[in-house]
């Protein structure tokens, strides 16, 4: 049970930096809601592809520690800043609102730049990743 009760203190302690991270954006663009709404979505994809690819190129013998950074920093940080909820209602709003296009562009640009970001952020980690097990081997 203390394993258990540990992994919810860290998602609890990453889900509220991420939730005041995501308040932060939002009262900056106040009025730009869905692209407050965007750019927090990619933004957090690409630091949560760019995550997982450290933590799976780490060392094995690492592995409590990545458990707990994910915890901590994917499901808490990157799990409290985004919103899938947001992207659903405000694409909802935009179709009550007679804006099917714009709702439609809104929801596609938020898959593909989402999907994009995460490429991105596999492709930028794997390769720091990359650089530095090189250096290791050469040290």
């Amino acid at each position: 049970m203390r394993a258990a009760g540990l992994a919810l203190l860290l998602v609890a302690l990453g889900g509220a930096a991420g939730s005041a991270g995501r308040a932060a954006v939002t009262l900056a663009l106040p009025e730009s809601p869905l692209a407050a709404t965007l750019l927090v979505n990619v933004v957090g994809a690409f630091v949560l592809a760019a995550l997982v690819a450290v933590l799976d190129g780490a060392r094995p013998r690492r592995r409590d520690r990545q458990r707990r950074a994910r915890l901590l920093l994917g499901t808490g940080l990157c799990g409290g800043f985004t919103t899938y909820s947001a992207v659903a209602l405000q694409t909802a709003e935009l179709v009550r609102d007679s804006a099917p296009l714009t709702a439609a562009g809104y929801a596609l640009a938020t898959l593909v730049l989402g999907a994009l970001a995460s490429l991105a952020g596999l492709a930028a980690a794997g390769v720091a990743v990359s650089r530095c097990n090189a250096a290791e081997r050469t040290a």
